[in-house]
């Protein structure tokens, strides 16, 4: 895959990511639900913190929740900017096209949870109660890297009860698949998923890779 080609996918990513969540955050208020089909729902909820919800402050209880948003958004750049130099080094280095491809999703969900953080607490108002509005008037719903990252594409493709033989979670209610994510969350989970399962054909070759850096010095 040519530095165009990954270009041209990571736009198109942050195309579909950046519209689906525009939509969701002017026609739907804060954690408004549509039933597509009994085992998919358009759910919006706003992510304050890191993958599952889960926020710094929850492991570390001397950060306060803004100090700990500002890092982790300062934090996701900083990757993001690695990300895009292994992205860049790889195609160089005529990597394979396996391994091309998975970055470059992997990159692009990134850029685009990364958008959330930084702007959308500026460019919208608040959803809680409301359907919130772009470019409000009165300015958005928090401050600059204190955005929210929207999510809405649920699975709730099973739930009920588990069995009691089950170790620890028997007799508890249990729903799969309960987590909500969105279209950059899909990008970054692919990318990754082909570099553990494929792994061999991403990684094929490093060698030459290596052969290739070591002439261009």
């Amino acid at each position: 895959m040519s530095l165009k080609k990954a270009i041209l996918l990571i736009f198109v990513i942050l195309i579909v990511d950046q519209v689906s969540k525009i939509y969701i955050k002017t026609h739907f208020t804060l954690n408004e639900s549509v039933e597509v089909f009994s085992w998919f729902q358009i759910l919006f909820v706003e992510n304050e913190g890191m993958a599952w919800g889960t926020k710094i402050s929850d492991f570390v209880s001397f950060i306060s929740d803004r100090t700990a948003k500002v890092f982790l958004t300062v934090f996701r750049i900083l990757a993001v900017f690695g990300i895009g130099y292994w992205l860049n080094k790889s195609i160089k280095v005529n990597q394979s096209k396996t391994l091309i491809f998975a970055v470059t999703l992997i990159l692009a969900g990134a850029l685009g949870n990364i958008i959330d953080s930084v702007f959308y607490g500026l460019i919208f108002d608040t959803s809680a109660g409301q359907v919130a509005s772009f470019l409000p008037t009165d300015g958005g719903y928090d401050s600059v890297f204190h955005g929210k990252v929207v999510d809405m594409l649920h699975l709730p493709i099973w739930s009920g009860v588990l069995p009691d033989w089950i170790p620890y979670y028997g007799g508890q209610y249990f729903r799969f698949f309960e987590p909500v994510f969105n279209i950059a969350d899909m990008a970054i989970s692919s990318g990754i998923g082909i570099l553990i399962f494929f792994n061999k054909r991403a990684f094929k070759n490093e060698d030459n890779a290596e052969i290739v850096e070591e002439n261009t010095h």
